[in-house]
Parts: structure tokens; sequence; C-alpha cells
């Protein structure tokens, strides 16, 4: 988060709304190909990753800075996530990630799967994990694709993972039909999806920072106000009960879960002032807030197939 400028669907108007015409969900997935290339995930928004790009230090530094991160609101016991995948089970399972990023996920994937397929929207993401399985000696293979048409055969794999990603797409049900069409009976899927609450959405995102920044005097929307801070050329934001009725129209809902970082509970802009707060707030006591009173941003869903 934290853009600086931008350009967004102008008919992309509301929190969830799916585009309308054919013609609007080709020019919403273009810009969301064309701003992800440019933009590419390398949490290097606040400082720069010094390391060459693509070698072994570069991945290692991406992901000290993302799992550290990710340890605030879900610690883990032996491996990052393994509250949310069965790491033992993969062994046994073809797996597919959609949006890979670069590839923090992919590796942690591919090392414990039977196999790993990634695809993702830009070329910039399957070079960049390609390169990092590569280096890393992994096995699992990376194709660019667009996952609202998916290639692969009906019944393909056992598991999919999509981490901060499908909310981005033009049309986020045509990726869930896709993921369900893909899957093998009693096969899972995980997804995590961005969280409208209260704190979130409206304080956070349009009236602290929209006030600061000056963007909600300018844009006299809230909608608009995130949209314009947040990543991607657009992204919805559901409430539970939203997503729970969007999933369900192809999968059995098995959990919902929200988890936020830290740093969305501290009103301040980056900086000194801001990581010194952080660093004084235990990250149980946010987790209380972002996790249990379910004010954070990140909306976790665990699916399977529909019996």
């Amino acid at each position: 988060m934290g853009i600086s400028r931008k350009d967004v669907p102008p008919d992309f108007s509301a929190p969830t709304m799916a585009p309308r015409t054919p013609e609007a969900q080709r020019v919403w997935q273009e810009m969301n190909r064309t701003w992800w290339q440019s933009h590419p995930m390398r949490y290097d928004w606040n400082q720069r990753i010094e390391h060459r790009e693509f070698s072994k230090e570069f991945y290692e530094e991406v992901d000290r800075r993302f799992f550290t991160n990710a340890s605030e609101y879900m610690p883990w016991k032996r491996i990052p996530f393994d509250s949310l995948i069965n790491f033992d089970r993969l062994r046994t399972e073809d797996v597919l990630e959609v949006g890979v990023g670069n590839g923090s996920h992919a590796a942690l994937l591919a090392s414990h799967a039977r196999s790993f397929v990634g695809i993702d929207l830009t070329e910039y993401a399957v070079t960049s994990t390609a390169a990092r399985l590569k280096s890393f000696a992994l096995p699992g293979t990376v194709v660019q694709m667009d996952a609202e048409q998916m290639s692969f055969p009906d019944r393909s794999f056992d598991f999919v993972w999509s981490w901060g990603v499908i909310h981005h797409s033009s049309d986020t049900r045509m990726i869930l039909r896709e993921i369900a069409r893909v899957l093998r009976p009693g096969g899972r899927a995980v997804t995590m999806v961005y969280h409208r609450s209260a704190w979130n959405y409206y304080v956070m995102g349009g009236l602290i920072h929209g006030i600061v920044r000056g963007r909600l005097f300018r844009t006299r929307s809230v909608h608009k106000t995130v949209q314009l801070q947040t990543d991607g050329a657009l992204a919805r934001y559901y409430s539970t009960a939203e997503w729970r009725a969007l999933a369900e129209e192809f999968f059995d809902v098995d959990d919902i879960r929200v988890f936020g970082p830290k740093a969305e509970l501290v009103p301040l802009p980056a900086g000194r002032a801001k990581q010194a707060a952080m660093t004084l707030l235990p990250a149980a006591v946010a987790r209380f807030f972002t996790n249990t009173c379910r004010w954070g941003t990140f909306l976790v869903s665990s699916l399977s197939t529909q019996s």
C-alpha cells in the first residue's frame, strides 16, 4: 500500500464491483497487468533492496522482509504459513499457485509438494519466480497465464494457493470458478483477499490517510480515496458476508479468518515515528485487534470442493 500516483478504472465505482461488459473486463485486466508489471511486489516501498535483482541475496532479502512482517500477525510453528498450509500433506499433492509475485510462497510450496505450478499475469513475476526456483534448485514450473481463463484441464490439482491476488483481477468471480474447475474432488484452496472493516477501510483508509494526504477532499469518496492509496490498478475489499456468499457459489467454505500487520493500527505516515510506535506495540496486542476483533485487511478463506 501507499501508492503515490496511479490510474484507477473510472467505472470501478464500488468496493466489490464486477465489470459490466466484456470490454470493461478487458480494459480492467490490461490495466491490472500493466500496473503489476511496473510495480512488482518487492517489499521495497520504504527501503530499497541493494542486492542485484534475481540474485540469491535479493530473494533472501525479499523473504526476510515479507516473513518478518507475516510473523507479526501469523506466527508459525515450523514453517511460515503452516497454520494455513498442511506442508506434510503436500508431499502427495499437485499444487497450483495463482499469482506468484517474487516467489516467496512458490519456494515454500515447491520445496514440499509432489509437483508445483505457478501462474501470473505478468512477465516480470514469471521471470523472477522461475529464476528463484532455478537459483535454489527447486522443482516446479512457472508460466504466464490469466487466472480468469486457465488453460489447465479440469481436475488438474489437489491444492490451490493464492495470497493477495484475485481481488485485483478484473473479475474475481471468474477466477473462483476456474479454481473450482481445476481442483480435483476433495481438493482444497486457500485464498487471501482484502477485507473491508470499519477500522481499516473507513477510518484508516478513507478518513485518516485520506485527510492526511488530501485525497478525500479531492475525491469526496471513501472508495476512490482507498483505491488511490492501495496497490494494483483496482482492489476489491470484501466484508466477510460478501466473500462467503461469493465463495459459496463454487466451494464449501471451511473457514474464514482475518489477519493484519500491526502497521494498520498505527495512524502515522511511514517513517521513524511510525516504526518507533510499532516497536512499542506488542505483536500479541496487535493481533487481538487485527485478528480477533477482525480489524485487519487480510481476509483468508479455506475452501474445499463442493460435495
